[in-house]
């Protein structure tokens, strides 16, 4: 098939030589959480029904959280969350008017990433240390 376009501009396909913005990592990131905390609840929610089934499916619920494996989807599950509603916040404040020019957007998504990566050791201190 022929193309009947005049554009002669290359087309660059391969990701890995695109070199984005730090904002459209955050934007990303933001979209990825979001998928990411939606399959991630049918994991708590089937938690939850199975801790409130009976007082044996409860301990068995605890004894499974209490595993490296599952402490480490805990704390993954945490800090996915605490992402995506950092990034949220910030896209609340740019749709406040505050931070919509690209240096803004730079500035916020940096913030936004220095806080998540601070708030996901916490939460690894938190998780890990409570037993």
């Amino acid at each position: 098939m022929r193309s009947t376009s005049k554009d002669t501009r290359p087309v660059n396909l391969d990701i890995g030589t695109i070199s984005l913005p730090v904002t459209a990592y955050a934007s990303i990131t933001h979209r990825v959480t979001g998928v990411v905390m939606f399959f991630a609840s049918f994991l708590m929610l089937w938690a939850l029904d199975m801790s409130l089934a009976s007082e044996a499916s409860f301990n068995n619920v605890a004894a499974i959280l209490g595993s490296p494996l599952a402490r480490f989807i805990s704390w993954g599950i945490a800090s996915v969350l605490t992402y995506h509603a950092l990034a949220g916040i910030k896209h609340l404040i740019m749709d406040a008017g505050v931070g919509e020019t690209m240096r803004g957007g730079v500035i916020g998504a940096r913030i936004v990433f220095t806080l998540a990566i601070g708030a996901a050791a916490i939460w690894g201190v938190l998780i890990w240390r409570l037993q």
